[in-house]
Parts: C-alpha cells; structure tokens; sequence
C-alpha cells in the first residue's frame, strides 16, 4: 500500500480536510482540488490510483466529472460521496462505472474496505488484465478466435481497423487489446467520432493554445496527448471529415500533433484503434474517406461477427445482464423461460448485443417473478427489436409535411430509448451524426 495516492474532489474545505486525514491514516497520499475541471486537468498530468468526489459540486457534478474521467481512463476507480441520500443519484453513479457510491461522513472502517477491495482490482494486481465492466462474454468459436487473435497483436504499435456493426462489442474488443498489452496501466481514450461536431473535432483530438478561437481562454491539451504512451480508440472513425482525415494521416506517419493555433509540433507515442460499422469500400469510392488513411490504419484488420450469427451466445449474454440488473436494481431475476430463449434466439437483432442488453434491462425491471417469460420481452404488445412505426395505417393530416412527419417520428424514437442517441439512430438506421444534425435543424 505505498505510494498510492488518490484525488479528493470537495468544494467544503472542512469536510475535505477530515477525507484527507482518514485516507492517510490508511495509506494514501491525497491531492485535493475544489472542483471538477480542477479534477480534469490533474488527471490528464497526473496517476492516480483512485478518485473520491462529492456529487454536488458547484461547476460540475461528481456525475458529469465521472462520466468525463472515464474517457481519459476507463480502468480508474472512481468513488462517489454524498451528504445526501439520493437513490436516483446511486444507481446512476453506478450505471455510469463508479467504483462506489458513499454517504457522509466516511467512517474510517468503511475507507479501509474501499482501499482494500480497489487494491485488489485488475488495476493493482495485474492478475486478471480484464476490468470487470469490459468482459467480452462468449462461447462462440469465431468470437474466441478473434479475442485470441487480439491477444496476439496486443504488443503491436501498429493500428488496428475493427469492422462490424453497431453493437457487436467493438470498443469492448479494443479495451481488450489495450489491456494485454503492455500499455495497460497508461490512458485508454475512446472518442466518438459521430458524436463530436465537426467544428469541434480538431480541438478535441489535438487540443489548442491559448487564444487560437474565441473562447480558448487557457491552453487545453487533446486527445491524443492525453492518450501518450497509452492507446486512443477512434469510434466510428468513418464519420470523420475529410480535411481531418488528412492531419490524422500525418499522425500516424510523423508520430506527432499540432495543437489548434500551436506553432511546434508535439511527439506522441499512442497506439490507435479505429471502428467503424459502414462499408469502407463504399466511403473510398464516394471519395468521404481517403485510400492512404485506409491502408494506414488497417494493418491488422479485426471483422466481428453480428449477434445472429452468434446464437449460441444469445442465452449466455442474457444471463450475463440478468445478472448485472439484478445487482443495479436489486431484483432477483433467476433467469428465462424456454419459450423466452426461443423468442431471444429466432431475433434478427439488428441492433446487436446492445439491443439484446436493452431488451434484458427492460425485462429485469418488469418482471414480478423470479423468470423472464416471453410476455416481457415485449413492449405494448411489439417486441423491442421491432422498429417504431412510421405511421403507416395512420391517418396524416393533408397540411403535415414531411419534415413535420420525420421530425415527429425521431421524437417518438428518442423518447422510446430513454434520449439515448446511439440506440435511437440504430432503430432509425441512421448515422448518430445524422441524427444529431436533424436535431439541430430543429
């Protein structure tokens, strides 16, 4: 236990200086910052074994804070505190990856259990190079031969291109490769690609110096700094603009950045991972993606397999989110009915294991017994793979347009996923980037 320290994120100096001292008395060295871009830009400089932050901090909540470390690294332990009894605030600390989530005051038995369960995570001891979250879960030969394959290329410096549609687990087989590898204890940055506007791309990836842009207050380092001597994954990469596609090219053969309105070029040993769930051939040809890049990052090319060609992990991935529900929602779900199983196996799963995943969360939370019959995996009487109707059948009235008709029916999709963009631009079958522009529009 030397030599561990941790982050203190706590706006009441009082309360910060009573963590501090009973994290000391158990062996940590803690820093302490009052706020949550404090916390960010210690993190991006600095390792740390854990984090501790307050929910309700005045810039930022310990929610968003969380969210944002777990792009720098994903693997870092991050424990939430709170004064306040929130059950809301709990389960979706611990939806979002938090280690634990604490009442105050913290008693000094309680840190002492914190430590010693954190110190024997993945992050520590190196026993098992899996963090628990990540577990790619299968039975399937082709998916065992892929995750051998990617054991394989771990050490590799040179880039991985992993093909597959959106859903089949392609960031979890990334985070794989990073964690055999020896980059494991450095930053694993994931980046969406189709979530970020294109205007603030460039910024993102290689950050920007002081007064490049109107608002660029302070210097801020990007992605690919944050990601140095570890590994950055580069989600659905194909949605990428073309001019940005060139300055990633350059990356990739000079090994080096150049910060928005930076004047020297900044050295950078990361490893890149790159997915994407569209037919890169296609892109070449309408001339949105570039041959040189292409070839760049497919070195070693990775093609997972959808969901329906995975039938016999259908029954196994269900028990595996059963599981996970039951411990977020405290439910006591034994598992699924044969008939259930049957119903699961004969999907077309278009939106893959993060629609199976869906559909299984949803039936946890209904279900008032201890099996999932197929009745609950239904939604008003439709199956929850079954996409949202486009109001045919429907009488339209003659004065609705058609951007009225589209913009009614997005609505209704988002509103069905809970506002989650990804699974919504999914059931649409359209691009998150396509769907975030539609959103702008209106």
């Amino acid at each position: 236990m030397q030599d561990k320290c941790a982050l203190l994120v706590e706006d009441n100096k009082i309360e910060s200086a009573a963590i501090t001292s009973l994290f000391n008395r158990a062996g940590f060295r803690l820093s302490a910052v009052s706020d949550g871009y404090a916390a960010l830009d210690i993190i991006s400089d600095n390792q740390y074994d854990m984090v501790i932050s307050e929910v309700n901090l005045p810039s930022m909540s310990g929610i968003d804070l969380l969210l944002k470390i777990k792009e720098i690294d994903a693997t870092l332990p991050v424990i939430l505190i709170s004064g306040d009894i929130c059950v809301k605030d709990a389960v979706e600390a611990m939806k979002n990856g938090a280690y634990d989530f604490l009442l105050k005051p913290l008693e000094a038995e309680t840190v002492e259990c914190i430590i010693s369960g954190i110190c024997r995570t993945p992050v520590f001891s190196e026993q098992s190079p899996m963090n628990g979250k990540y577990t790619i879960v299968t039975k399937n030969d082709e998916m065992k031969r892929l995750m051998n394959y990617a054991e394989e290329i771990s050490n590799s410096r040179a880039s991985v291109f992993i093909h597959g549609e959106s859903g089949t687990g392609k960031e979890l087989f990334a985070r794989h490769i990073h964690q055999f590898s020896t980059r494991k204890d450095k930053p694993f940055i994931a980046v969406n690609c189709a979530a970020l506007p294109e205007t603030l791309m460039e910024s993102e990836l290689f950050g920007y110096e002081k007064g490049a842009f109107t608002g660029a207050i302070a210097r801020k380092k990007g992605k690919f700094e944050a990601a140095d001597k570890g590994t950055i994954l580069l989600d659905e990469i194909s949605e990428m603009n073309y001019q940005l596609q060139s300055k990633l090219l350059r990356v990739l053969q000079e090994k080096e950045i150049d910060r928005v309105g930076g004047t020297e070029s900044i050295p950078v040993d990361v490893r890149i991972i790159a997915t994407t769930n569209r037919n890169i051939d296609n892109l070449m040809q309408e001339e949105k993606f570039r041959e040189d890049l292409y070839y760049r990052l497919n070195t070693i090319p990775l093609h997972l397999p959808p969901l329906r060609e995975r039938k016999d992990d259908i029954s196994l991935l269900a028990d595996y989110f059963i599981n996970k529900y039951n411990k977020l929602e405290n439910k006591v779900v034994k598992g699924l009915t044969e008939h259930a199983v049957i119903e699961l196996t004969e999907r077309p799963w278009k939106g893959n294991v993060r629609e199976l995943e869906n559909v299984i969360e949803r039936a946890v939370l209904m279900c008032k017994g201890t099996f999932i019959d197929e009745k609950l995996l239904s939604l008003n009487g439709r199956l929850l793979t079954a996409r949202p109707p486009v109001y045919m059948g429907q009488s339209v009235a003659p004065e609705v347009s058609l951007r009225e008709l589209e913009k009614k029916v997005i609505f209704q999709t988002l509103d069905k996923t809970n506002g989650n963009r990804t699974h919504a631009a999914d059931i649409l079958g359209i691009s998150v980037r396509t769907l975030r522009n539609k959103l702008n529009e209106y």
